[in-house]
């Protein structure tokens, strides 16, 4: 990974005062940054749908019964990662450092997934370097998209915007089978290399042995519906897991709004972190009490990048602090409706898939 530096400007200036004045909101209020009571409802509530449906799923008498609770699971388990996991990642879902790991590795591990390669690349090198090829983890280079200008634009790119939804309904399918397993190879379309310590790599191994063992064998063991009727109930679970999650996440750093700037030779870019940061963020509906429940403050994304120590259930209090500041300090805070970020993803890929070089629209918030 490129280590990067930044300068100061006004984004510098922006970013002291928020946190002094979200200082003294918490301060002010008597309140922990982390997770409160309501949190600690979420983290039982999401928790305890994940065991009741699998249980609901695994007795299931019917057809319909059963992949019924195994879509529901899957849309549980995918609540629990947006609401639970992410915050624990942060160590603000509690106020323990110890349970936020146990939750953290047990949300994220019983999906398949490995907590310490996501964990730690998410928070050592998304958050530093959001959008920069070569230090941004989250950067793609697969040949299939074009989602960078050093990526070479090839003649099928062009239809990338139409046939990108196809490909989204495998992102879950792709990074539970492929993507962690050809970084061991290093053979990753991630432009970072990614080292993984040899326990994790047999944590990797054991628990993807694990969840195929409970998704799929164990079904076909104890239901009376066949390994093909599981399979397309395991199949179809990720597939709706991979549209929520692209829907969700990509809308928020792959449009034609937001920067994917790009450092000197001297690993040198010429804006402050916080600056990055709204420059390659996009908010839909921050102040939604609904999608803060649902998403867990994934609609609100500059401000969770800007202030990641901060639990999700406080964000919808801080954000007319967040807002005033910037407008304060002059910066340009990119919010929208979900249907114009969308709109905005899918020019982007139509950009980048017709251009060699992509020039951001300019936001008139």
């Amino acid at each position: 990974m490129n280590k990067l530096r930044f300068i100061k400007d006004e984004g510098s200036e922006f970013y002291k005062e928020l946190n002094e004045q979200i200082e003294q909101y918490f301060i002010d209020n008597g309140l922990q940054k982390t997770g409160n009571t309501k949190m600690f409802f979420k983290i039982f509530l999401y928790f305890g749908l994940d065991i009741l449906l699998y249980t609901l799923m695994i007795t299931s008498h019917s057809l319909f019964a059963f992949f019924a609770f195994y879509l529901l699971m899957g849309l549980s388990v995918l609540l629990t990662a947006f609401n639970v996991s992410h915050d624990a990642a942060h160590g603000v879902a509690v106020k323990s450092k110890f349970w936020n790991r146990i939750l953290f590795s047990l949300s994220f591990n019983l999906q398949g997934n490995n907590a310490y390669v996501w964990g730690k690349n998410h928070n050592e090198s998304h958050h530093l370097y959001t959008n920069i090829a070569g230090s941004d983890i989250d950067v793609l280079n697969n040949p299939l998209f074009r989602m960078t200008e050093s990526q070479p634009l090839l003649w099928f790119h062009r239809y990338q915007f139409i046939y990108a939804p196809f490909l989204y309904l495998f992102y879950s399918i792709n990074w539970f089978f492929f993507r962690e397993i050809l970084m061991l190879f290093k053979l990753s379309s991630r432009t970072i290399k990614v080292e993984i310590p040899r326990i994790e790599v047999v944590k990797l191994v054991v628990y993807k042995l694990l969840y195929i063992g409970y998704m799929i064998i164990l079904p076909v063991y104890l239901l009376p519906f066949g390994w093909t009727v599981v399979l397309m109930a395991f199949l179809l679970n990720h597939f709706i897991i991979s549209l929520l999650f692209v829907s969700v996440l990509g809308v928020a750093h792959l449009s034609d709004y937001v920067a994917h700037p790009a450092p000197d030779q001297d690993h040198k870019l010429n804006m402050s972190w916080p600056k990055l940061q709204l420059l390659t963020s996009i908010d839909y509906h921050a102040e939604s009490r609904f999608l803060n429940w649902t998403l867990g403050g994934f609609n609100a994304h500059a401000v969770h990048h800007l202030l990641p120590n901060v639990c999700h259930v406080h964000y919808l209090n801080i954000m007319p602090i967040f807002k005033a500041l910037a407008k304060k300090h002059r910066l340009t805070y990119m919010e929208m409706s979900y249907g114009e970020s969308l709109a905005s993803h899918f020019r982007f890929l139509k950009m980048m898939g017709r251009s060699e070089h992509l020039i951001p629209m300019r936001y008139e918030g």
